[in-house]
């Protein structure tokens, strides 16, 4: 059960509920809401102890999961989303979500099932071996269970106005961390609440993911650019006026648009790096993840096939390096 320790009052009749899950990022942020309706921001994944601990949070804040009267879910992920069908069957509260988010929710196992057959695509397309690539399948497979589906009842979109008794939150879609990435802002105060689109302490992985609308599933040609379009949606937010950030983990970001200018730059820092492997001559995706992180491309192979690709993608599009299509890509400098 929680100690207390990881639930923090915030301003504005909002408190930080931490759970934990059982990845290397550790605890997921959770947001109590006081208002009409009661609300709660994201969930934990579905396990008996981020369960316990998110219903000792509630306790500690005089409220129980049965008050609820909204789940509000930032993005599709498990950490976030694992619990919402328990917590909404046990209060009959709403669950607002993105509206492209709804059906992929609503059909949660084939959904999951639909996006480790993309990923595998994508492993096998950039040089992963095929028995790696199934040994990653499987252990993937086996966190299935820590999310569940959930009917979304209230959809929301881009520039959509969520409203309270006494406040109202503006809807921001903020693709690239996933497809499903929102945001919620407060009309008054400028708060916002971000899932995992901008975190204080380390960088949101722009992860390769199956369009939402299940589109360019095999075509290399066209996996989604996840980077580009998290720059694109970081851009977008440095815009926005906002006091403080409450992310899906860790402290809250108090200058979203210094922190935004650090992490575009990082993401140039690592372009040129790998440019620089590349020097050598053309490479796979997954050959430059090894040369990047040694045994660390084996067993986050995913992980760090993204982050290759993402900035190979950048590179491209800045004419850097060029792609040399085939049964498996591979990457060139530009001459």
């Amino acid at each position: 059960m929680s100690d207390g320790s990881h639930v923090v009052p915030l301003a504005d009749g909002i408190t930080r509920i931490a759970v934990p899950t059982p990845f290397a990022v550790g605890r997921v942020n959770c947001y109590l809401v006081d208002d009409e309706p009661l609300t709660l921001v994201d969930t934990g994944p579905n396990s008996r102890r981020s369960l316990a601990e998110l219903e000792a949070g509630l306790a500690a804040c005089g409220r129980s999961v049965e008050e609820l009267g909204r789940i509000v879910l930032t993005h599709q992920h498990i950490d976030h989303i694992g619990l919402a069908g328990a917590l909404a069957e046990r209060s009959g509260a709403e669950v607002v979500a993105l509206a492209a988010l709804a059906p992929w929710l609503a059909d949660y196992e084939a959904s999951m099932d639909g996006d480790d057959v993309f990923g595998g695509q994508v492993m096998r397309k950039n040089g992963v071996p095929d028995a790696l690539t199934i040994e990653l399948k499987a252990l993937t497979a086996g966190f299935h269970a820590l999310g569940a589906p959930v009917a979304v009842t209230h959809t929301v979109n881009d520039g959509d106005t969520l409203p309270f008794a006494d406040r109202a939150w503006r809807v921001h879609h903020r693709p690239g961390h996933s497809p499903s990435d929102t945001l919620f802002q407060d009309a008054a105060s400028g708060t916002l609440i971000a899932g995992d689109h901008l975190l204080s302490a380390i960088s949101s992985n722009p992860l390769i993911s199956r369009p939402l609308d299940h589109s360019g599933m095999i075509d290399a040609a066209a996996r989604p650019p996840a980077l580009l379009t998290y720059m694109a949606s970081l851009a977008k937010t440095a815009e926005l006026e906002t006091p403080i950030v409450h992310g899906g983990h860790g402290e809250p970001v108090t200058d979203h648009r210094a922190l935004i200018t650090k992490r575009i730059a990082s993401h140039g820092r690592r372009a040129d790096k790998i440019a620089g492997l590349l020097a050598d001559g053309p490479s796979t995706a997954f050959d430059l993840a090894q040369r990047m992180w040694g045994d660390v491309a084996m067993t986050q192979a995913y992980l760090t096939l993204s982050e290759v690709l993402g900035h190979l993608d950048l590179l491209e599009r800045d004419e850097r390096v060029t792609r040399i299509a085939g049964d498996i890509d591979s990457f060139a400098l530009k001459a």
